[in-house]
């Protein structure tokens, strides 16, 4: 019987040999993964001219009172679909806790409580996500894909989305300007 290994709560670090370029340098926030499939955010690279107070004030949420902040692009699925990852300080509608690391909410109820000062101490706004279906991510982490990290919340949340992917690297102990693409023979 295959053992099947989970990886929720764990970073996603594109490798150099990714065939698919919407994923060039991506880390990606495993938030669910199981029998069923994935779900991940990608928090590593932002998105041009929005920001956490365009997104609320599109809503019609008062974001005078909101630290302005980049929002991610999350992923190429429902790129207009809003998640917020967080510290776990806070709970709301629908969160789905992953481990004891983050929650992940897309309710609008998270929104709100930002905006008033009653939300997360720590938190990050995206817009899309990444997913798999049954056994899909399995396939692709044998191959040229994806390396696997450990998801440390002050990665997540401290470190700028320009240097997660070789920020994450660097603490699992690989320099990622060496990394090339390509298998190598001997």
């Amino acid at each position: 019987m295959d053992d099947v290994r989970f990886y929720g709560g764990q970073f996603l670090l594109a490798l150099p040999g990714m065939a698919d370029w919407r994923f060039n340098h991506s880390v990606i926030a495993l938030c669910v993964h199981d029998e069923n499939g994935a779900l991940g955010i990608s928090v590593g690279e932002e998105m041009d001219g929005v920001t956490l107070r365009d997104l609320l004030e599109s809503f019609e949420i008062d974001a005078s009172d909101v630290p302005d902040r980049p929002v991610l692009r999350g992923g190429p699925v429902e790129p207009r679909r809003g998640f917020v990852l967080h510290s776990l300080d806070w709970a709301g509608q629908e969160m789905i806790q992953v481990g004891d690391k983050w929650g992940l909410s897309g309710s609008l109820d998270i929104l709100k409580a930002i905006a008033v000062g009653r939300g997360p101490s720590r938190y990050l706004v995206a817009l899309g996500y990444a997913g798999w279906g049954t056994g899909q991510l399995e396939k692709e982490m044998t191959g040229d894909s994806w390396f696997l990290a450990d998801g440390d919340t002050d990665l997540l949340f401290d470190t700028p989305a320009d240097r997660k992917w070789s920020t994450t690297f660097a603490a699992a102990g690989i320099d990622a300007s060496h990394l090339v693409s390509g298998a190598g023979s001997a």
